[in-house]
């Protein structure tokens, strides 16, 4: 017999109070029978309406968004963008809660994930407890940073460029981002019509003025003759091979970091915030103090930013090999490169090559993964290099948290650990975590 589908409770409404922040850019509470709520919009200590957004009964958790503040906490504040709150623009999580106490959330949560995942007090890790912003960050309760060079637009039905909607592909159309850096700002994107496209993706280089657009267009639409405010490179994706081709302009743009210029194409990874590039590269080379002669590796490259740094530094004598998957982003980091007969650049998954590289010793090793971390097997395999320290560049605490739990069976513990605001308005954080072996210095 088959089971009855359990009941939604989307757009019921509970009153509660509120608990602490947690990892998402929600906070937690439960309803009178001990439900679970994950909150959007509130803040730990307020007594707010919840309105479930996903869930069913009997479910192991519900989310909702706070529609009514019925108890405000002392942080909150007026969201300066009209497009944020319930049910609005899913880009930014704390446009109602002043700065600095985004940052002490940001610090609370690392904090609980490093206690729970990887056993870790912020002591043990070497961290002050701090998240510290970015240079020109700091701004006064109702002020935003414009920060995202990066930012893709959805588009609507009509033609109208947007954002999504919170875990939704609904449109919620604007007419400016408060967190998009000027480069995006200028060039008018939200003014324009895009019928035919699926999404519009800005891209405002940082150290060169270089401005790129890329469409991306529904099944068998044409593209618009592209007429911006500033003048801009267009790419799009093909519809059959989901590659990004050049319409016109250059296929890249040159972003500048560390003393260097670097070569980005196809709308390749780089850090999103205007300072993050040089902001972890003082960061990771403060922690891992390199040598004249080392061997280094830089996983995860992308573009080359931390093989570059480390090129610098070990010099002549030193070697650096960069793994990275991306086909283009491997080409730019041979081209970034080039100069450097010490840089030597494989491309595939990490823990496939790595293993094929037969390297057994290795000095230092800077590794950025993607959102998920570097995982278990990885990690064990970093683990017998017997490198002198890790540089881990991070921006999931969860993830981060794990990985430093798998380091520390492998016999390596955290020197050091700094945490940057790079994402401002999100709940999102940047780290940089020195790992060194655990028998040096105790």
């Amino acid at each position: 017999m088959q089971a009855e589908p359990k009941k939604s409770l989307v757009g019921e409404e509970y009153e509660v109070e509120v608990g602490p922040v947690a990892h998402g850019g929600h906070c937690i509470a439960r309803t009178a029978q001990g439900q679970v709520l994950f909150v959007r919009h509130t803040l730990p200590g307020e007594r707010v309406v919840a309105r479930v957004t996903e869930g069913e009964e009997g479910a192991r958790f519900l989310r909702a968004d706070a529609v009514e503040v019925l108890d405000a906490a002392k942080d909150r504040i007026e969201a300066p963008c009209p497009y944020a709150g319930p049910g609005r623009c899913g880009g930014c999580d704390w446009q109602h809660v002043k700065p600095g106490a985004q940052r002490r959330f940001k610090g609370e949560v690392l904090a609980e994930q490093l206690r729970r995942l990887a056993g870790l007090t912020p002591e043990e890790a070497g961290w002050d407890g701090t998240v510290m912003p970015a240079e020109g960050d700091k701004v006064p309760a109702g002020e935003v940073p414009a920060w995202r060079t990066r930012v893709q637009y959805a588009v609507d039905a009509s033609g109208r460029a947007g954002l999504r909607r919170h875990r939704s592909h609904e449109v919620e159309p604007i007419d400016h981002c408060m967190i998009a850096a000027p480069g995006v700002s200028e060039l008018g994107i939200e003014k324009r019509d895009w019928t035919g496209m699926e999404s519009v993706d800005a891209i405002a280089a940082t150290g060169s003025q270089d401005r790129q657009v890329i469409l991306t267009p529904k099944p068998g639409a044409r593209l618009p003759i592209v007429e911006l405010d500033k003048p801009v490179s267009v790419m799009r994706v093909g519809e059959k091979d989901g590659g990004v081709h050049r319409v016109h302009g250059r296929p890249f743009v040159r972003e500048r970091a560390d003393g260097r210029t670097y070569r980005v194409g196809s709308g390749g990874f780089w850090q999103v915030h205007p300072k993050a590039a040089d902001t972890l590269v003082k960061a990771v080379m403060q922690g891992l103090l390199p040598r004249k002669g080392d061997t280094a590796l830089d996983l995860y490259c992308g573009a080359g930013l931390f093989a570059g740094a480390l090129a610098d530094r070990v010099g002549e004598k030193g070697a650096v090999l960069g793994i990275e998957s991306g086909k283009r982003a491997v080409e730019d980091a041979r081209h970034n490169l080039a100069e450097f007969d010490r840089v030597r650049i494989e491309q595939g998954k990490v823990e496939a090559v790595l293993p094929r590289t037969g390297i057994t010793e290795v000095d230092l090793v800077v590794l950025d993964p993607p959102r998920a971390g570097a995982g278990r097997r990885t990690v064990e395999h970093l683990s017998t290099l017997g490198a002198r320290r890790i540089a881990y560049v991070a921006c999931d605490p969860a993830a981060l948290a794990r990985d430093l739990g798998y380091f520390r069976e492998g016999g390596y513990r955290v020197r050091m650990l700094r945490a940057f605001d790079l994402f401002p308005m999100t709940s999102h954080v940047e780290c940089v975590a020195i790992l060194e072996p655990a028998g040096k210095g105790s």
